[in-house]
């Protein structure tokens, strides 16, 4: 899904530091899109609403049960994500285009279906008003769908449109969470599902625009020969990996407490964690503007090159320029994220103070920032491997993230709270190293792979 790497290689072209800054933003903002945005869009409400427009222990529940929708609904949604991508891949390198608006409509039919019969299954067990409980299944539903449609803005170039949708987007759930913030949880609830409605379908509207075709809905992306089931696995596990660490809290009966029927919260570990993930903004933004220009470039080039039968020497030459690339745009990342890291824990209790938060927390802020810090690193690697066709590497990295995550994480609430966050930061680190590991071998051994293990 190369489309934005086109439009920022365009963008450095100009040679200006307006345009450099532009590229960065623009990369930013496709990057972390509505994830990182709703976290912001969520504090905001938070901090505009406690005992103003609402009472205090009404915008905890509903940035709780938000939290719950956004777990629930990347997770579910992950088993398609990946697959879905790759699939799309193969039908735009096929020269299919009248293939992406069909499959990505059954995608949704189908996650659609699937999350709310999940969804309605799990609020079986609540006792929360009916109206309450549909909010919850419609958002549920509206965002599980939403991740889906997100694949495909790398892939489009539309991306000022697409800045200008979730600038809109969640300035309308900001000013709207005032207006229904007096109608309590049900009011919260409702502008929150509504802003995520209207990205998604203003984004869907652009992909009906971007792709044209003639057939409404197909379900090729299900064809057991045209799509790879490690792919399915890899979206769900390493969803499950990022936040096993907040399920292990949620649901230890010492650290939780009950905020709304079956909806759990660890204050003590939920609020420097959530904030910390703010601070991978410059870290995505590079990730993906030397991923999408530089390496996606040097790595189309080498496969083309042996596709069309190219000597061995320029073989090696592209290949050792892709490994280069590789090298300088995870130094790139390093580098820049490093810097932020470096500044946020210099400036972390000022930042603690500036937002009215206990510094109690500090400690395990500082903690979680190295986390997500690394876990950008794991972002990078498995992009690489992705790139490499390295899908069962990939499965066995995500795979890693579940295991050390969980088990460093009930390790550290054993240990206490001093001991906190170390879990989660502590599987990010060995499986970038581990990761790291991997990558290298793969490139030394990149032509025999390439030439002697094809089917």
């Amino acid at each position: 899904m190369a489309g934005i790497g086109f439009e920022l290689r365009k963008i450095l072209k100009k040679n200006t530091l307006l345009s450099i800054f532009e590229a960065y933003g623009l990369a930013g903002v496709v990057s972390s899109g509505p994830w990182v945005l709703s976290i912001v869009a969520l504090m905001v409400i938070g901090f505009i609403s406690i005992g103003k427009a609402a009472e205090d222990v009404i915008v905890v529940q509903f940035l709780v049960i938000v939290t719950y929708l956004m777990a629930g609904s990347l997770i579910l949604s992950g088993m398609f994500q990946l697959m879905l991508t790759r699939f799309i891949s193969d039908q735009l390198f096929s020269n299919n285009q009248e293939g992406v608006t069909p499959n990505l409509l059954g995608c949704m039919v189908v996650s659609s279906v699937l999350s709310l019969a999940v969804g309605a299954g799990l609020l079986s067990f609540s006792e929360l008003p009916a109206n309450i409980k549909v909010a919850i299944l419609a958002s549920f539903v509206v965002l599980c769908n939403l991740w889906l449609i997100i694949i495909f803005l790398s892939g489009m170039k539309q991306y000022y449109r697409i800045l200008v949708t979730l600038l809109g987007g969640y300035t309308f759930m900001i000013v709207g969470s005032l207006v229904a913030a007096p109608f309590g949880l049900i009011g919260l609830l409702s502008i929150f599902g509504l802003s995520q409605a209207i990205i998604t379908f203003v984004f869907l509207f652009f992909v009906l625009r971007y792709y044209p075709s003639n057939t409404l809905v197909s379900f090729d992306f299900l064809n057991p020969n045209k799509i790879f089931i490690s792919l399915v696995f890899t979206g769900i596990i390493y969803n499950i990996g990022v936040w096993i660490d907040k399920f292990c809290f949620w649901i230890n009966p010492v650290l939780n407490v009950q905020v709304v029927d079956i909806f759990y919260a660890s204050f003590i570990y939920d609020l420097p964690i959530f904030l910390a993930y703010l601070a991978i903004i410059p870290g995505m933004a590079v990730f993906m503007l030397h991923m999408e220009t530089d390496f996606a470039e040097s790595c189309e080039n080498f496969y083309k090159t042996v596709r069309e039968g190219g000597t061995l020497k320029s073989i090696y030459i592209l290949k050792q320029k892709m490994v280069n690339d590789c090298q300088n745009s995870i130094y790139q990342i390093f580098k820049v994220q490093g810097v932020t890291l470096a500044l946020l824990l210099l400036w972390a209790k000022d930042i603690l103070i500036a937002l009215n938060i206990d510094t109690t927390y500090l400690h395990l802020f500082y903690v979680d920032l190295v986390g997500v810090s690394l876990q950008v690193l794991v972002m990078a690697i498995l992009n690489v491997m992705f790139y490499l066709d390295k899908r069962y590497s990939a499965l066995a990295l995500v795979i890693c993230i579940v295991i050390t995550n969980f088990v460093f994480t009930q390790i550290s609430i054993a240990l206490g709270p001093a001991f906190y966050g170390y879990g989660f930061t502590l599987a990010m680190l060995i499986t970038t190293i581990l990761g790291l590991i991997k990558l290298n071998s793969q490139f030394n051994n990149l032509e025999y792979q390439t030439f002697m293990l094809q089917e």
